[in-house]
C-alpha cells in the first residue's frame, strides 16, 4: 500500500541521515503494529545495532524523533525494547480512505503477464464427491481467484479419474448385481448410483477374500486371486483394447456421474474452464515413458515392467508402467501435464490435491525434469490436510466418508434452524427464505473449511460453522445485511455520499480509525494471499474487518449524528466495509446477503 510505500522511503532516508546507514526502502519491512500498543506500523530495530552501533531502543529513539519531525505523516513514536511504533496522522487516515472511495479496483494487481493453471476436484467416476473433495473444490476455486485478483491469468482445470481399476469395479458389480437399474428408475443421482455398486463390489470382494482365507489361502495372495479381483482386472485389459461392450457400458455410467458432479458443483457454486479425462491423457503418459527409456532416463525390469530411478534426488525407483502394459497414476500424470502446458503454455501449474499425495507430485516433477521437460519447474503441489467430523455429529456412508451432497443438505437444514430460532427472516418470501438458507449454509461451509491455513488437518464442526457470533461466515454475512439496511436507511432519507460530502472532516473516534485502517490494508492481504497460496489470509481479513466495524456501529451514533458532515463520513465509511466484505468473501467463493 502507498502509505507503507511512503514510511519506508522516510525510515531509509533517516537511517542514512542518522546513521549513515544506506537501506534501499523496498527493503525495509513495515508490520501493522500489535493491539497492546499505540501506533499503525512497526519498524524492527535490531538489525541495525552493528552498523549504527548503538542499542535497538538508541536507534528507535532517534528514529521516531526524526520522523516525527521530519516526515508529515508520522503523528507520534514509542519504542518497545527493539521495535519503533509509529502513529500515523488522522489527516493522512482520511486522505487515504478518500483515495480508497474513488477508486474501483482497490488491491487488486495489474495485470502481471504470468499465466497459472490450477487443477482441483479431481474426483473418481466411481463415487460420489466427499467432505475432502469440498475442501479441496473450495481451495482451488478461491486460490484461483486470489491469483486473478494479482493480476495473473488463470485456468481453472478439472482432471476427472474417469478409468482404471477402481472404476472397473463399480462396472462389473453394476454388470452383476444392476438389473438394469438406472438414476431415473430409481430416483437416485448419477454419482451416488455408481458409488453404490461400487460399495457392492468391496463387500462381496471382501466375502471371497475370507471365503478363500478360510480353505487355507494366505489372506494377501486371496486378495489376488479372488475371481472378482481377476475379473475387474481382465475389464480393465479388455477397456484399453476397445471392447465394445464393455467401453458402451463405461460411457452409460460415467455419463450418470457426471450429471451427478454437475449439479454438485452448481449447489456449491464452484466452475471450471477447462475438463481433462485420464481416459485422454494415459496414452501420452505412455508415450513419455517410450520417450524416456529411449533416452536412458527409464529402465525396464526382468518383468517388462518400467522404472525411474530417483534415488540421487533423495527419492527411491518409481515404477511407471506395469509388466502387463497398462499405466499407473504417475504415467497419466505425465501426459496430462503435456497436455495442460500444450492448451495453457503456464508458468505455474498448481495442483490442488490432499498431503497424502506428497511424495507423488515430487516424483512427477522429477520425472518430467529428468526429460528435460520445460513445464516440470512449474509444478508447485498445493498439499491440504484431511478434514475430521466431531463423531456422532452426522451419519457417514460406510462409516468412513462424509457424502458432500448430504453435508450440505444438513448445513442448509441447521442454517434453517438456526434463523428461524432467531427470528432474522420477517417479511421474507418462502423463496427468498430458501436462497436465505442456501447463502448461509455455503457461507459457513466455505468459510469454516477456508479459515484454517490449508496444511493444517481441520476438525470442521457443522454447529460451530454456522454460528451467527464469533469467527464464521455467518457473522461476517449478518455484518454486510446490517451495513446494507443502514446504506438502505440513507438512500431512504434522500442521502447521497460522496467524497465531496464530508470534506471538512479531518478528525475521528479511534475506532473508524481502526475500520480504515483494515480498509487501507486489503492490497497487501490480496497481495499475501497470493503468494502464499492461502485464501485463509483473506478469510482472517474479512473477519477482522467485520469485527472492527461492529466496534465501531456498537460505539458510534451514525443517523443520530447532530454534525451532518461526520454523518455523511460514517455512512461513506459503512459503505466501503461493506464493498470490501462483498469483495473479500467473493474472493472465497462466498456470496453476502443484503438482508436477514
Amino acid at each position: 500500500m502507498q502509505l507503507q510505500v511512503t514510511i519506508a522511503q522516510r525510515i531509509s532516508q533517516a537511517l542514512q541521515a542518522l546513521f549513515s546507514i544506506s537501506v534501499d526502502a523496498a527493503q525495509i519491512a513495515l508490520q501493522p503494529t500489535r493491539k497492546e500498543f499505540a501506533g499503525s506500523f512497526t519498524f524492527v530495530t535490531f538489525p541495525y545495532t552493528k552498523q549504527a552501533g548503538k542499542g535497538p531502543e538508541q536507534i528507535g529513539q532517534a528514529l521516531g524523533e526524526y520522523l516525527k519531525e521530519n516526515a508529515a505523516e508520522i503523528k507520534d513514536f514509542n519504542v518497545v525494547k527493539g521495535f519503533l511504533n509509529l502513529e500515523v496522522e488522522q489527516t493522512e487516515w482520511m486522505r487515504l480512505f478518500r483515495d480508497l472511495m474513488q477508486n474501483d479496483k482497490y488491491g487488486y494487481g495489474n495485470t502481471s503477464g504470468k499465466k497459472v493453471m490450477v487443477e482441483y476436484s479431481s474426483p473418481n467416476t466411481n463415487k460420489p464427491l466427499h467432505l475432502g473433495h469440498l475442501r479441496n473444490n473450495f481451495l482451488g476455486y478461491s486460490v484461483s481467484e486470489i491469483l486473478k485478483a494479482n493480476g495473473h491469468e488463470v485456468m481453472k482445470a478439472n482432471l476427472v479419474n474417469d478409468r482404471g481399476i477402481h472404476i472397473c469395479k463399480s462396472m462389473l458389480a453394476y454388470q452383476k448385481f444392476g438389473n438394469g437399474e438406472t438414476p431415473q428408475s430409481s430416483n437416485t443421482k448419477g454419482d451416488h448410483l455408481a458409488g453404490k455398486y461400487y460399495v457392492q463390489f468391496d463387500k462381496a470382494y471382501k466375502e471371497q477374500i475370507d471365503e478363500l482365507a478360510a480353505n487355507g489361502m494366505d489372506k494377501e495372495e486371496a486378495k489376488k486371486k479372488a475371481p472378482l479381483m481377476l475379473e475387474a482386472q481382465e475389464m480393465l485389459r479388455k477397456w484399453e483394447e476397445g471392447d465394445k461392450e464393455v467401453v458402451d457400458l463405461w460411457k452409460q455410467m460415467n455419463g450418470w456421474v457426471y450429471e451427478g458432479f454437475d449439479a454438485t458443483y452448481k449447489n456449491i457454486g464452484v466452475d471450471f474452464d477447462k475438463f481433462y479425462y485420464e481416459s485422454e491423457t494415459y496414452m501420452l503418459g505412455k508415450e513419455r515413458v517410450e520417450e524416456g527409456l529411449a533416452k536412458g532416463v527409464f529402465f525396464k525390469k526382468e518383468d517388462g515392467s518400467v522404472w525411474v530411478d530417483l534415488t540421487d534426488e533423495g527419492l527411491d525407483e518409481k515404477l511407471l508402467l506395469r509388466a502387463d502394459g497398462t499405466s499407473v497414476y504417475i504415467t497419466q500424470d505425465m501426459g496430462t501435464a503435456e497436455l495442460k502446458y500444450n492448451d495453457f503454455p503456464y508458468d505455474q501449474s498448481i495442483y490442488v490435491v490432499a498431503d497424502e499425495q506428497n511424495y507423488h507430485f515430487q516424483v512427477l516433477k522429477a520425472v518430467l525434469k529428468k526429460l528435460g521437460k520445460p513445464y516440470a519447474e512449474g509444478i508447485y503441489h498445493l498439499s491440504y490436510g484431511m478434514v475430521d467430523l466431531p463423531s456422532g455429529k452426522m451419519k457417514s456412508r460406510e462409516g468412513t466418508v462424509v457424502d458432500a451432497d448430504e453435508l450440505v443438505q444438513e448445513m442448509i437444514d441447521t442454517a434453517r434452524q438456526q434463523t428461524e430460532e432467531l427470528g432474522k427472516i420477517e417479511g421474507f418470501t418462502p423463496e427468498q427464505a430458501k436462497e436465505l438458507y442456501h447463502t448461509l449454509a455455503m457461507g459457513a461451509l466455505k468459510y469454516f473449511l477456508l479459515k484454517v491455513d490449508p496444511k493444517k488437518r481441520m476438525l470442521f464442526n457443522p454447529q460451530e460453522s454456522i454460528d451467527f457470533r464469533g469467527n464464521t461466515g455467518p457473522f461476517i454475512q449478518y455484518t454486510h445485511a446490517r451495513i446494507a439496511a443502514i446504506l438502505r436507511k440513507a438512500g431512504e432519507m434522500g442521502l447521497k455520499v460522496d467524497v465531496t460530502s464530508f470534506d471538512n472532516v479531518e478528525t475521528m473516534h479511534e475506532a473508524e480509525q481502526d475500520v480504515i485502517t483494515q480498509l487501507v490494508n486489503y492490497g497487501a492481504v490480496i497481495e499475501e494471499a497470493g503468494k502464499l497460496h492461502a485464501p485463509s489470509v483473506i478469510a482472517n481479513y474479512a473477519y477482522e474487518l467485520a469485527k472492527a466495524y461492529n466496534r465501531f456501529y456498537q460505539e458510534i451514533s451514525i443517523f443520530n449524528e447532530t454534525d451532518e458532515q461526520a454523518r455523511n463520513f460514517r455512512i461513506a465509511l459503512s459503505a466501503m466495509v461493506a464493498r470490501f466484505v462483498r469483495e473479500s468473501m467473493s474472493l472465497l467463493g462466498i456470496a453476502v446477503p443484503e438482508r436477514m
